[in-house]
C-alpha cells in the first residue's frame, strides 16, 4: 500500500505495524527477565492475565464493530498495551487490578476513540492512571525488593489471599524518599535504608538498565527515533542537575532520578508511541523534553512519587499543538487509520524510523 508524500527526501522502509509492535515486545524481554529474577513468578502471572484480557477485549470490540478480528489481533498492539500495564502495576496486586486496567485501556482508551491510530492518549498510561485514581491502595503496595515469590506463593497472593500482601510489600525509593524529605530527613540519611542500592532502588537500577538495553535495540533496528528518548532523559537530568547543585541535602542526584521508577521505560517504550507523540525531530525534542520535565516536577513537588503516566498523558494533550506550530507532518496516525479500515498486514510505517519528510 503506497501513501503519497509531498516532498523529498523519502524514507524507504519495510516496517509494518506488526513488525514494529513485535520488535517493541521483544525489546521488553530483558526487562521482563530482570523483573522475574528479582520478584519471581508474580510478574509472569500479571503478564498472562493482562495478555488474555487484552486479546479477549480486542476481539470483542472488533467483532462488535464488524471488523476482521484475526488481522488486527496479529498486529500486536493489544498485546503491547497489556505488557506495559502488567509491568507498570505492582506485581503482587490482586488479579482484578490488572484485568480492570487492561479492559479500560482497550475498551475506553483505544476503541472508544476508533481503534489503533485514532486514540489521542497512550492506552496503557490511561489504564494505569485509571487504576491509580480508582484503587490507590492496591496500586501503591509494591513487592519487597528482597523477596522472590515462587509460583505457588505468587498464585496464592494474587488470587486467594490479598490480605497477606502487607507482609510482602515495601515502599519504593521514590516513595520513601518523598516521605522522609517531608519529615525533615536529609538525602544522605535517607539513602542509608536497606532498599537503596548503589544509586537508587537496588532492583530498579538493574530493571532500568534492562529497559536501556531494550531501548538501544529498538534504536538500532530503527523502530524508534533517537530524539524522544534523548529529550526525555535531558528533561529529567537538566532540572535535577540544577536543583542538586543548589542543595544536595534535599534534592536527589540526577542519576537517582535516571535509575529510579519507570524513567527509562518511559523514555524508550512509552513516550515513543508514534500514535500519540508529536511529529518531526523538532517536535520529538519538544515533546520528549516536556515529558521529562513534567516527570521531574511531579516527582519533586507533586503528590505522586513517580509521575510517568501523568507526564505522558499531559504531553499527549500538547502533541497536536506542537505539530500545528511546527507544521510537522502526521506519521503513524493516518497510516494506522488506513490499516484499521482495510485490515492490511503490510502497512508501511517507515516514518516511525526517522524524522518526517519535512526538513526540520
Amino acid at each position: 500500500m503506497q501513501f503519497p508524500t509531498s516532498c523529498s527526501p523519502f524514507t524507504p522502509s519495510n516496517n509494518t505495524v506488526q513488525r514494529m509492535m513485535l520488535y517493541v515486545i521483544a525489546a521488553l524481554i530483558p526487562a521482563i527477565g530482570t523483573l522475574f529474577w528479582f520478584f519471581g513468578f508474580s510478574i509472569l502471572i500479571q503478564l498472562f492475565l493482562a495478555s488474555c484480557t487484552a486479546i479477549l477485549a480486542e476481539s470483542l470490540c472488533l467483532y462488535a464493530r464488524k471488523r476482521s478480528v484475526l488481522p488486527s489481533l496479529l498486529d500486536g498492539s493489544a498485546l503491547l498495551t497489556a505488557f506495559l500495564i502488567a509491568m507498570a502495576i505492582p506485581s503482587i496486586a490482586p488479579w482484578w487490578v490488572v484485568v480492570t486496567g487492561t479492559l479500560f485501556s482497550i475498551l475506553i482508551a483505544k476503541h472508544a476513540y476508533g481503534g489503533l491510530g485514532y486514540n489521542p492518549f497512550n492506552p496503557a498510561m490511561v489504564g494505569y492512571v485509571f487504576l491509580l485514581i480508582s484503587f490507590p491502595l492496591q496500586m501503591t503496595i509494591w513487592q519487597s525488593p528482597l523477596l522472590f515469590l515462587d509460583l505457588n506463593s505468587a498464585l496464592t497472593v494474587i488470587f486467594l489471599e490479598p490480605t497477606s500482601i502487607d507482609g510482602l510489600s515495601s515502599a519504593t525509593t521514590l516513595d520513601y524518599t518523598k516521605t522522609q524529605l517531608h519529615l525533615g530527613q536529609s538525602i544522605n540519611s535517607i539513602q542509608q535504608h536497606a532498599i537503596f542500592g548503589f544509586i537508587a532502588d537496588k532492583n530498579k537500577e538493574f530493571i532500568n538498565l534492562a529497559y536501556l538495553i531494550g531501548g538501544l535495540f529498538l534504536l538500532k533496528q530503527k523502530i524508534i527515533h533517537w530524539a524522544i528518548p534523548t529529550a526525555v532523559i535531558l528533561g529529567i537530568m537538566l532540572p535535577a542537575s540544577i536543583t542538586y547543585s543548589m542543595d544536595s541535602s534535599i534534592y536527589p542526584s540526577p542519576l537517582f532520578h535516571l535509575a529510579s521508577g519507570a524513567t527509562l521505560c518511559a523514555a524508550f517504550f512509552i513516550a515513543t508511541d508514534p500514535v500519540t507523540a508529536s511529529s518531526g525531530t523538532k517536535g520529538h525534542l519538544i515533546y520528549g523534553f516536556l515529558i521529562g520535565s513534567l516527570i521531574y516536577c511531579i516527582r519533586t513537588w507533586g503528590g505522586y512519587p513517580d509521575a510517568v503516566a501523568f507526564a505522558v498523558l499531559l504531553a499527549n494533550l500538547t502533541a497536536p499543538t506542537i505539530d500545528y506550530y511546527l507544521k510537522g507532518k502526521k506519521t503513524i496516525a493516518p497510516l494506522a487509520k488506513e490499516y484499521t479500515r482495510n485490515n492490511g498486514s503490510n502497512l508501511e510505517v517507515g516514518a516511525l524510523a526517522s524524522p518526517d519528510p519535512v526538513r526540520d
